[in-house]
């Protein structure tokens, strides 16, 4: 692991799968102690997951200083993952592939993205 890219893509990566951890749990607690309502219970999540992720990911993965810069970048990002994950998610309906290949497809491509971009433009 002597690539700096393949370092922070890893970290990357593993920190996505404990985020991914940290929205269930967050929306299932919302369902349970606050209101039994999905899309609000998931928009808390989301939010909850956004600044868990915000943290580890500018201090571990890509080694960089918590900033309102690199902050309102990080939201940016992720808001933008956010619509295309909806978009990807919509042409595999409208091609009439099974919904697990949307979510695999979006799976498979969001992380990408995300991480491109953080790359390249949140933390440069």
């Amino acid at each position: 692991m002597h690539s700096p890219l393949l370092r922070r893509a890893l970290r990357f990566g593993l920190t996505g799968l404990l985020v991914t951890a940290i929205h269930v749990v967050a929306a299932v607690a919302f369902m349970h102690l606050v209101m039994a309502n999905p899309p609000l219970a998931n928009g808390f999540a989301f939010i909850v997951a956004t600044l868990v992720s915000y943290l580890i990911n500018t201090l571990w993965s890509f080694s960089s200083q918590l900033q309102g810069r690199t902050l309102a970048r990080f939201v940016v990002v992720s808001i933008g993952g956010f619509w295309l994950a909806m978009l990807v998610a919509w042409v595999a309906q409208s091609a009439g592939l099974d919904y697990l290949a949307g979510i695999a497809a979006v799976a498979l491509i969001i992380p990408v993205f995300t991480f491109i971009l953080h790359n390249f433009w949140t933390y440069r």
